[in-house]
């Protein structure tokens, strides 16, 4: 008699749990993404730029924000909301966990704060004002932090770029993901109501790729999402006030956006230097405490 399959056996694609996070998150977010493109820059779309052009809010605008604001930005949540519930069956409870875990708070803080530090002293220096007031800063701070920050660092540095740094050198890793995120945000190129519209697509994946070695460098040091989240919403919430694709985006950019990119990124390389030095460490201490 044919024994039943238990979900575990369904769900499970490869014998690696690891390997089998990284696929089943991977095909979850293709499918995400297939959806929001059919439906909002095929289907919707011109909804968009009428509303864009017109400023008449209709229903045919209206499903394209819903859809917008539940599954395209958020799409990495989702994904990992999806895996945790109904493959991995670990429930919400540990899902909401692993995002606001934060063990070692001051030194997240500090790290989390000096990033974040760096980017709008650039911003104050170099940047160019877009007429609003600043507490349009603070407000798209609030709003970036659950719809932008956690809704895709849930998926980015909370699952994706940990279980890859197990099976891959740090730098591939770190690549591999930045890769993934950047072919991620394309559509964005392609719609014509979107803010990045005609803008650099390679000045774009430059700063993705230091983006993402900033943010898995913050979480290799703190092993706190909710961290990445916060700087990946405080950077987006820069662009309230300022230029923000002028300033982070330009290509080949002037001299302040170079310097700025390879300061960034030396930032980055040092952190992981030193978390990975810490790490090392601290597993010689606990293989000497065990004897």
């Amino acid at each position: 008699m044919e024994k039943k399959k238990t979900p575990a056996k369904i769900f499970n694609l490869t014998k690696d749990a690891g390997l089998n996070r990284i696929l089943w998150y991977m095909i979850l977010v293709v499918l995400l993404s297939a959806f929001c493109f059919i439906t909002l820059h095929v289907w919707l779309l011109p909804y968009s730029i009428a509303y864009t052009e017109t400023g008449v809010m209709t229903p045919g605008y209206l499903l394209y924000a819903v859809i917008g604001i539940l599954f395209s930005t958020p799409g990495p949540f989702v994904a990992v909301f999806i895996l945790s519930l109904f493959i991995e069956r670990t429930g919400l409870k540990h899902m909401m966990k692993g995002i606001f875990r934060t063990e070692k708070k001051l030194k997240t803080v500090l790290i989390t704060g000096a990033f974040c530090l760096m980017a709008l002293v650039y911003a104050l220096i170099f940047g160019t004002p877009n007429g609003s007031p600043w507490y349009m800063f603070i407000l798209g701070l609030i709003v970036m932090l659950p719809f932008v920050g956690i809704a895709e660092e849930t998926g980015w540095r909370g699952l994706l770029q940990p279980e890859l740094d197990k099976k891959l050198p740090y730098p591939v890793s770190v690549i591999v993901t930045a890769v993934i995120w950047c072919v991620w945000h394309y559509s964005a190129w392609i719609d014509p109501t979107s803010r990045h519209y005609n803008d650099s697509f390679i000045g774009f994946a430059i700063t993705i790729f230091i983006w993402s070695f900033a943010m898995a460098a913050i979480y290799k040091a703190t092993k706190s999402v909710i961290a990445c989240a916060f700087y990946h919403a405080f950077i987006d919430s820069i662009g309230a006030v300022y230029d923000w694709n002028a300033l982070f985006d330009a290509f080949p950019g002037d001299l302040s956006v170079n310097a700025f990119r390879v300061v960034w990124f030396a930032a980055a390389i040092g952190l992981w230097v030193y978390a990975d030095k810490m790490e090392k460490k601290n597993a010689l201490n606990k293989v000497s405490n065990a004897k």
